[in-house]
């Protein structure tokens, strides 16, 4: 009895287990359980605007950072760890800004992908965003050698992926460290 019961349930369990694989990646490395936006202008290396439902939104890309490309004092900080002049790293920004550039535009439209926290303390969108083509936007940003692995809890779903990018970016002297 308990068998034949048991049985019955087969079907929906069986269902359950291939609805529950909808939020994962697809056939194209996209993934399909996340939300749509459209490149509004980009900022610098790492942040964005976009429109998204209805509303402007500013994007700031999970899990990277790029050198900053005005002179600030988060210039001025990146200018000290790296021990290198402020120009330099102004100059690098500019080069990851360029290069962001390359990749989406104005009207391009994203898809966006959250991790543990929505905002960050500046009220910007903290996302994993992925290009038309299914690539994440923030590893290409590494894998090129524009952007630097920036990990902060608790947002840390690809932090092993961004680390493999960044050595691959290293010992390829891809983008800003093909000049180092």
């Amino acid at each position: 009895m308990y068998f034949a019961k048991g049985m019955r349930l087969l079907p929906v369990v069986l269902l359950l287990l291939v609805f529950s694989g909808c939020g994962e990646k697809g056939s194209n490395g996209q993934n399909s359980g996340g939300e749509y936006a459209t490149v509004e202008r980009i900022t610098d290396g790492d942040t964005f605007s976009v429109t998204f439902n209805g509303r402007k939104e500013k994007i700031r890309l999970i899990g990277i950072d790029t050198p900053e490309s005005r002179k600030n004092k988060q210039s001025e900080k990146q200018s000290d760890k790296e021990n290198i002049d402020q120009e330099t790293i102004i100059a690098m920004g500019k080069e990851a800004k360029k290069f962001i550039s390359s990749l989406i535009k104005k009207g391009d439209r994203v898809m966006l992908e959250f991790d543990a926290q929505e905002r960050d303390h500046y009220g910007r969108f903290l996302c994993y965003v992925y290009l038309e083509d299914g690539r994440m936007l923030n590893e290409v940003m590494i894998r090129e050698g524009y952007a630097y692995p920036l990990t902060i809890a608790p947002n840390v779903k690809y932090e092993d992926k961004f680390r493999k990018a960044f050595v691959y970016a290293r010992e390829n002297s891809k983008g800003l460290w093909g000049s180092k």
